[in-house]
């Protein structure tokens, strides 16, 4: 239960176990234009250039700073952990003019702050679930009041398994991970850029692999598809699977069941001592952040334990907060009530020995 991978879905191994095609059979192209079409109901937009980049969710930050950033554009990022702080230097990278607007880890980026942070940024960029701290930050007031930059999002650890409306909230760009709330292994990045959004993408990028007008000409539904890379056909097949099994499941009932099991150890966990670290009223349900308790001497020994002996594994704290909060994910097909309920009766053994 670590904020990693956690088991995927059956339906994703079986998956893994399918003929490979190649990457322009015919087959194949109709399973890539289905995959996303599920994406798009996954993200709820209608946005027609949504695709997985074929890399992990970093290379989905970058694909969307690079196709969206030019040398000296002003770029506004927030800031309450690790991953906004890497948005930034993948912004800088760039050679945008980052103004960066920090907050205090553990707690959310305020939106007002965010946008009276510059007069008229290009883009504005923020984490919508803070794998490193816990932490859900609020879109809407983002998209309401952005003006004429763009919003780019980050959604690694949030689709999937809490609300993200792409198109309602007005967010123009966003990407994600597979390996967080969607239950597959990771290896792909999915993406969703807006038409506004798409008006904007650089001629030519400083990636060739990451230019989503390159990729575009490839994953188009149609017959007429431009070769740009060899697809990782089987991740792909695995996502296709996963996506189906949340949509079968209902995306609603999949976020009531991620908040059914976070409420449940948020409930419980501070009467074995943790400390909940998230601000009140932001915590992420599949992702809870504790602050150690004084019993747990060695807090690294005692993960190491639960990893040999029980076969749990939880985050250790990162940054500031390293040796001092634990990260306990609870995600995709793991999260299951009954998998928090042994966590909680082995968190009871290992805190008081």
């Amino acid at each position: 239960m670590g904020p990693g991978p956690g088991n995927p879905y059956p339906e994703v191994m079986e998956a893994f176990g399918r003929p490979v095609l190649g990457h322009l059979d015919p087959e194949f192209l109709e399973l890539l234009d289905d995959l996303n079409q599920r994406l798009r109901q996954v993200w709820r937009t209608d946005n027609r250039l949504t695709f997985p980049v074929s890399a992990t969710g970093s290379a989905g930050m970058e694909a969307c700073l690079v196709n969206l950033v030019r040398p000296g554009d002003p770029v506004v990022i927030g800031v309450n952990g690790l991953f906004g702080a890497r948005m930034c230097e993948v912004a800088e990278r760039c050679g945008a003019q980052v103004v960066r607007v920090d907050f205090e880890w553990g707690q959310p980026v305020d939106p007002e702050q965010l946008l009276s942070a510059h007069p008229e940024p290009t883009l504005i960029g923020v984490v919508h679930a803070e794998t490193s701290t816990g932490v859900r930050s609020e879109l809407e007031p983002l998209g309401s009041g952005k003006g004429d930059a763009l919003l780019l999002v980050d959604c690694v650890t949030s689709l999937g398994g809490i609300p993200v409306e792409v198109d309602a909230w007005g967010v123009d760009v966003a990407y994600a991970g597979t390996q967080k709330c969607l239950g597959v292994p990771p290896g792909l990045a999915p993406v969703t850029f807006s038409d506004r959004a798409l008006e904007r993408v650089v001629e030519r990028p400083q990636s060739w692999y990451l230019d989503v007008n390159l990729i575009a000409a490839y994953v188009g539904e149609g017959a007429a598809r431009a070769y740009h890379h060899t697809a990782p056909i089987s991740m792909l097949y695995a996502l296709h699977a996963g996506l189906g099994a949340i949509l079968d499941e209902g995306l609603e009932a999949a976020w009531a069941r991620h908040q059914a099991c976070g409420d449940e150890l948020h409930r419980r966990l501070p009467e074995l001592g943790f400390e909940l670290f998230a601000a009140e009223g932001y915590r992420l349900p599949e992702l809870t952040t504790v602050r150690v308790p004084d019993s747990v001497t060695d807090e690294a020994a005692a993960r190491q334990r639960l990893l040999a002996d029980y076969g749990i594994e939880i985050g250790g704290g990162l940054g500031p907060v390293a040796g001092q909060v634990w990260r306990i994910g609870c995600m995709g097909h793991t999260a299951r009530m009954r998998n928090v309920e042994m966590l909680l009766a082995t968190l009871v053994a290992v805190t008081k020995e």
